[in-house]
């Protein structure tokens, strides 16, 4: 229902702040002070009082009690002026509901762990790929894999056509397949379907005929395997080489398995439990990252839209997918909290500096800073939390029913009765 409002007071409280020269603020003429003040100032201070003034009277009234951990949410409907009653609609968090299910002997598959010989050997050409050198082609045609310098002229165009640095082979099929076996200098005339996603904005999803020239090519070589491939790299010899990298691969893989293993067991307790939360406790979040993502795009040079297309999504799509892993970030949230309180467990200043390491590490910052950055920006909660999830994350571990790939999951055996005393019927 429409609430009666009082435009006057956001008057003369905005009248205060005005300046007009030759008058104290707050007394210049009133025709004068409204030509100075903003009327989106105006109308915004009133809404402000609007529900300052009457919210909380219709959450008593209601006999709600509210979850005073976030903030309700406001739409403003409408602010009439001429008979000064304005009209919104909030949105009122609850607490939330949980019911937490068993999670002790949840069924997890656990991936090996041992790290491959040809895991080892892609990390390897990794490391040499990186240092390859490029070297110019001069005896044959191009292959797949080269680098080619092409030059693309429409019938018609009057310029010097458009340059593109290019791997033949990751470009799209008709292209590809016309520049296969040209030779530097070498030039065709051909139709061409230019793909909608082609980075030619003005050319993309259009057809026409064109002359592509082939204006350099080289071929990228890779570092032998020997010795000194191996020094560079601060390791005594190739063996030592696959040694250390074996070594690293073999921490990040398990720890990759762990994340794998921890986020299995909270999609199945999740299912076994039952929790109910407002929406007020997630859109801010989801809101936030959609407006981060969208200040991202905007320095590359992109909308939302292109963004949303390179991920195989329409903009509604993507926005909904965003608000969907705020709400299961969310419920899982209080269920970590919920086991973390069932298990009687309490953080100690070790946990929080292991924490504030990890993070250190992940922002390539000394553990100093990071506690300045977190703090700065409050949020050390949010160091608090990740410790709980942590120490959430090894209960469920520990407990849990783990099974190699393949093999029958394990089933919770009752224990036999003691000895000297008859078992139920």
């Amino acid at each position: 229902c429409a609430l009666p409002i009082s435009f006057e007071r956001s008057f003369k409280q905005a009248s205060k702040t005005v300046r007009v020269p030759g008058f104290r603020p707050g007394h210049a003429p009133r025709a004068m002070l409204e030509k100075a003040i903003d009327p989106s100032q105006l109308y915004d201070s009133a809404a402000d009082h609007l529900v300052r003034t009457t919210l909380k009277k219709a959450i008593d009234e209601s006999e709600l009690a509210p979850d005073m951990s976030a903030r309700p949410s406001i739409d403003l409907k409408s602010l009439n002026h001429e008979d000064h009653t304005g009209e919104y609609v909030a949105k009122v968090p609850l607490p939330a509901k949980v019911e937490l299910g068993d999670y002790k002997g949840i069924p997890i598959e656990k991936t090996p762990e041992e790290v491959t010989e040809e895991e080892v050997e892609y990390q390897i050409d990794e490391f040499r790929q990186r240092r390859s050198t490029r070297t110019p082609i001069t005896d044959r045609g191009v292959d797949d894999g080269d680098v080619a310098v092409l030059n693309i002229k429409p019938d018609g165009d009057t310029g010097e056509g458009r340059n593109f640095m290019t791997v033949v082979g990751q470009t799209f099929p008709q292209l590809d397949q016309a520049v296969v076996g040209m030779k530097v200098e070498d030039m065709k005339h051909l139709e061409l379907t230019f793909p909608s996603s082609f980075q030619e904005a003005d050319w993309a999803g259009k057809q026409f005929k064109c002359t592509v020239t082939l204006n350099s090519a080289s071929t990228m070589q890779m570092p032998a395997l020997d010795a000194a491939f191996a020094q560079s790299l601060k390791t005594e010899s190739v063996e030592d080489l696959k040694a250390r990298i074996r070594a690293q691969l073999t921490i990040a893989k398990a720890q990759m398995i762990r994340e794998i293993m921890i986020e299995n067991a909270m999609e199945q307790l999740l299912e076994r439990s039952k929790v109910e939360v407002s929406d007020n406790s997630w859109e801010d979040i989801a809101n936030r990252r959609l407006n981060e993502t969208q200040q991202e795009q905007q320095e590359a040079g992109k909308t939302m839209e292109e963004y949303a297309q390179e991920n195989g999504m329409t903009l509604e799509g993507l926005v909904q997918a965003w608000r969907e892993k705020a709400q299961l970030y969310i419920k899982r949230a209080f269920l970590i909290r919920e086991v973390f309180v069932a298990e009687n467990m309490s953080l100690t200043n070790e946990d929080l500096n292991l924490e504030l390491g990890m993070m250190a590490d992940e922002y390539n910052v000394e553990p100093k800073e990071m506690a300045e950055m977190l703090q700065k920006n409050s949020a050390l909660e949010e160091l608090r939390f990740r410790a709980i999830s942590r120490k959430v994350s090894d209960v469920l571990l520990s407990e849990a029913n783990v099974h190699e790939p393949g093999a029958p999951k394990p089933v919770k055996v009752a224990k036999s009765p003691k000895a000297g005393k008859a078992a139920k019927a």
